[in-house]
């Protein structure tokens, strides 16, 4: 049985807490055949990149590499959060370009390939996660490198005519073509690929998924619609739903219901589009004032970034405004937190709410939309209402699809969504949580390495 090695921007490392069911799956599949992960130490050292870090537990070895300050200001906070991150969620009026930056990151997938390049087999295969690591595999073939090599992004891909915007794209979406496998989390995502290695690669789409690039190497690619660990959430949602956590929260409702939505501070999540629809809910739905409480939670990330300081702004200056005009002395209609919960808390505020918005303007996947459903009591679910723009939206058919740019559009899905007959609500979560168990996380994992090991290599 061929040895797996997966490649990430952080690891896992044992002993620590595993934030996500991606971080579980891949360990798991690690522990399978027993493995190695690469990646990032997390740690910025003072003088130069490069300095390694081993450990093993479970079977699995656990390979880490340090980088100096200069590289992680370069490869990380630059090219991949201040360049790549608004490409990919279609944000070119973002992208904040810079050739040394670029080479910066080029420079650290070369270092990467450089220390894992020793560590491989032949038969070994190697699974690549998310834009960090684009030219990772053509670094390692450079040095020999033989094994298969899969590579999966969990962010969207965009148009063609988006990622040509990036000066030199060739240099970072054009050595996906050194993989064997590429997944995507959509249909839509691998037809734009497509056409991007078709109009801007001079390269040959020969059937869905089968791709020549322009030198002639063939290359697969394919949608792997990412899932969560659905029994895993559904056992934690049932014991925090008696948490004291919950209990609290649901007494300070007062009987209302409860809105919820979760997202890391970030402007793809259409945050202040979604304030905006909930200012609309209350003025178009005047009857509904006082029955609905909205509680955003929504995790500072990037602090360091300026245009997400404009952004947690913005949100609380749009919190302020809509609950200065609809509160009454006993009730406020937003709560607006930026702090992290436990897991486990969440899925209880999940069960507790009668209805989600997930409503970004662009999203891979949005695994939330997934993990409120899951969360549900299935007697009495509550209701989805999920973004056209979420990878999500292709399979949650159960959902209130939305245009998050439409306020009065999402603001009338809230309100259909408080009006909701609970046998039209227990007909829409069966259809979800069906699928949501049938292609969980382990599924996903199961059905991208099968490929991955098919390949021709």
């Amino acid at each position: 049985m061929s040895r797996l090695v997966v490649v990430s921007n952080r690891v896992a490392l044992p002993g620590a807490s595993q934030n996500g069911g991606l971080a579980t799956a891949l360990d798991a599949a690690l522990k399978e055949t027993g493995g190695l992960w690469f990646g990032w130490s997390g740690k910025v050292a003072r003088a130069h990149s490069g300095e390694m870090h081993h450990q093993q537990a479970d079977g699995i070895e656990y390979l880490t590499v340090d980088l100096s300050r200069e590289d992680y200001e370069g490869y990380y906070n630059g090219f991949s959060n201040r360049t790549l991150w608004p490409l990919l969620h279609f944000r070119l009026d973002l992208v904040d370009y810079n050739a040394l930056t670029q080479a910066a990151y080029r420079g650290v997938n070369a270092l990467f390939a450089e220390k894992l390049s020793k560590e491989l087999r032949d038969d070994d295969i190697v699974w690549v996660q998310d834009y960090h690591l684009f030219p990772l595999a053509q670094e390692l073939r450079k040095r020999g490198v033989r094994a298969r090599i899969g590579f999966f992004l969990h962010v969207p891909f965009p148009s063609a005519d988006i990622v040509a915007g990036l000066p030199h794209h060739e240099k970072t979406f054009g050595a996906l073509s050194s993989y064997d496998l590429v997944g995507f989390q959509t249909e839509r995502d691998l037809e734009r690929f497509q056409d991007y290695i078709r109009l801007f690669r001079g390269g040959q789409v020969a059937g869905q998924g089968d791709l020549r690039d322009h030198d002639g190497r063939r290359f697969s690619a394919a949608a792997f619609p990412i899932g969560i660990d659905a029994g895993v959430i559904e056992s934690l949602a049932e014991t925090a739903s008696r948490s004291a956590t919950t209990k609290r929260m649901h007494a300070s409702l007062n009987g209302r219901a409860l809105a919820i939505g979760v997202d890391r501070l970030d402007y793809s999540k259409g945050l202040p589009e979604r304030f905006r629809a909930i200012q609309r809910f209350f003025e178009r739905h005047a009857d509904q004032r006082g029955k609905m409480t909205y509680l955003q939670i929504a995790p500072v990330s990037r602090g360091g970034v300026a245009s997400y300081r404009t952004l947690r702004r913005e949100l609380e200056q749009y919190a302020g405004h809509i609950n200065g005009a609809h509160s009454e002395p006993d009730w406020t209609p937003v709560r607006y937190v930026n702090r992290t919960y436990p897991h486990p808390a969440l899925t209880g505020f999940y069960r507790l709410s009668r209805m989600a918005l997930v409503t970004p303007l662009r999203d891979g996947m949005n695994l939330v939309a997934k993990e409120y459903v899951a969360s549900q009591d299935g007697d009495d679910p509550g209701a989805l209402v999920l973004s056209i723009f979420a990878g999500a939206a292709r399979e949650l058919d159960g959902a209130l699809l939305v245009n998050p740019f439409d306020s009065d559009g999402v603001a009338d899905a809230i309100a259909a969504a408080m009006a909701m007959p609970r046998e039209a609500r227990r007909e829409r979560w069966q259809s979800m949580i069906t699928r949501i168990r049938e292609y969980d996380i382990h599924a996903w994992r199961k059905d991208f390495l099968s490929r991955l090991a098919a390949t021709r290599g």
